[in-house]
């Protein structure tokens, strides 16, 4: 099968979350399982001093984007057999300090930006002598695709056009964007309509996407449904019901080339379930990195996170104010909300000894913290999949979660099955309730027997790709025939 991915954010060349790995592991696997991927991805500042290895195609994008027209050339990268990135070259669009925004305000041109990726997606779609069966877009940067490629079959009388598969990595994004940015589509406007992509008035990229994809599919069972009901559908989840029967969860894979703490490069030691000695080197180095007193005997917690009320980080904040009278060291990796990127640092001056709080994005040191730490802790308000808690299950740190989307499919508690407890889970979103898991934690750590099965358990839960990509596999599959009853009526 031949698959056309697109997305804003493709891990090794950009990233700010999840949605960048899971790309970049779903083409490895698609790639690696016999079929051919090719991806298409913005070509940011700093992609081709990155990666000279990539070449110019001769290929050239003149397309409209509302009266002007934009634009682009076209660069590649193959990155193993069966697998290709494209890069959109548009300089005036991608070549940027950031992807999105800038001192956390977002890009004014935004809608414009993504609209061009979206309509160089359709046209590559179109016109590409290698024709995909399915083209897989994943959030709302990419989600006006099945919208373009509908409209092109309706006008241009392209007589069969692939099937679309839209993945949504997060519900709470949704491209919203003022009326006037719908011209920008060309679309006509029997598209912007309460069925199409008008959502009260204005234009909502990833609703269009829910209207007009053949398949949907997001990154957890657990979110699937949650994504259904009032409480976590964002305004969505009539539309999200009435298109319930084309809706999969599918788990995220981890891709385990770039998660082993037995291979990891960025690791002072390496080790594994067999021989978990260097987790305790990996310890002793990062409370020297991160300027906390070297020694084994001190639980260490971690986060990497991005700063957002999403991520549960008000209620860390306040568990941490009460914890931290107890023995116990905290280090954090991450930005985002500026209140709460102080929040971190007053903390970590107010308990020198106990706090390590470094505010910026560094994959070495995400990596390393994964490695170092005890416990990792993720209080998600939700989570539609989350990985972090799937990387710091493979290193050895026992996750401890709040019981929501991804966290709740991924992390057994030991009150669920005591011969599978991999993790320590808890329930109400607050303060309180993370206290009380960390309070766990720490019983846990006082018992090296059993923190020891734990840890073992944990590095053995493993979401192997090679599982996931059958789900998409069949996803794909779903998508087509959607598209031939479609046709057909």
């Amino acid at each position: 099968m031949n698959v056309l991915l697109a997305s804003s954010e493709v891990h090794p060349f950009s990233k700010t979350g999840g949605l960048a790995d899971m790309v970049s592991a779903l083409g490895k696997a698609l790639a690696r399982a016999g079929h051919e991927a090719r991806v298409v991805t913005p070509l940011y500042r700093g992609i081709r001093e990155r990666f000279p290895q990539m070449r110019r195609v001769d290929w050239h994008f003149d397309l409209p984007l509302g009266d002007r027209h934009v634009q682009g050339a076209l660069w590649s990268l193959e990155m193993e057999k069966g697998l290709t990135v494209y890069f959109i070259e548009q300089p005036g669009f991608f070549d940027r300090a950031s992807l999105y925004h800038e001192h956390n305000i977002s890009y004014a041109d935004n809608a414009g930006r993504f609209i061009f990726l979206s309509k160089c997606t359709a046209h590559l779609a179109r016109y590409l002598p290698w024709r995909p069966d399915v083209v897989h877009v994943h959030d709302w940067q990419t989600a006006l695709v099945p919208a373009l490629l509908l409209q092109q079959q309706r006008a241009e009388e392209w007589g069969n056009p692939p099937p679309t598969c839209l993945t949504i990595h997060n519900l709470a994004y949704q491209g919203i964007f003022p009326p006037g940015a719908f011209a920008l589509t060309n679309l006509p406007l029997e598209f912007f309509t309460l069925e199409g992509a008008e959502f009260y008035g204005h234009l909502n990229c990833l609703k269009a996407g829910i209207e007009f994809a053949d398949g949907l599919t997001t990154v957890s069972p657990r979110y699937a449904r949650e994504i259904t009901t009032e409480e976590f559908g964002h305004g969505l989840d009539g539309l999200l019901r009435r298109r319930q029967k084309q809706l999969l969860g599918i788990l995220n894979g981890v891709d385990y080339d770039e998660w082993n703490p037995a291979h990891d490069p960025f690791l002072a030691r390496p080790y594994s379930v067999t021989r978990l000695a260097g987790k305790a080197v990996c310890k002793l180095a990062l409370q020297q990195e991160v300027g906390l007193p070297e020694g084994r005997g001190v639980p260490l917690f971690g986060t990497i996170s991005r700063l957002a009320d999403q991520k549960g980080v008000d209620i860390q904040l306040a568990a941490l104010e009460e914890m931290l009278n107890t023995q116990m060291q905290f280090v954090l990796l991450g930005s985002g909300s500026s209140a709460y990127e102080r929040g971190y640092t007053a903390l970590a001056r107010r308990f020198p000894s106990q706090v390590a709080a470094r505010v910026k994005y560094d994959e070495g040191l995400a990596h390393r913290i994964e490695a170092a730490c005890d416990f990792y802790i993720m209080p998600s308000r939700f989570e539609p999949s989350g990985l972090n808690q799937m990387y710091s299950l493979r290193y050895g740190a026992i996750p401890i979660v709040r019981a929501t989307g991804g966290l709740d499919d991924s992390v057994i508690d030991f009150t669920e099955d005591t011969t599978r407890a991999n993790g320590i889970k808890f329930y109400e979103y607050s303060a309180r309730a993370l206290a009380k898991a960390i309070r766990k934690a720490l019983v846990l750590y006082q018992q090296p027997g059993l923190l020891r099965q734990f840890q073992r358990r944990a590095m053995k839960t493993l979401f192997h790709w090679e599982q996931t990509v059958q789900e998409y596999l069949k996803a794909y599959e779903l998508a087509r025939d959607f598209r031939t009853r479609s046709l057909l009526s």
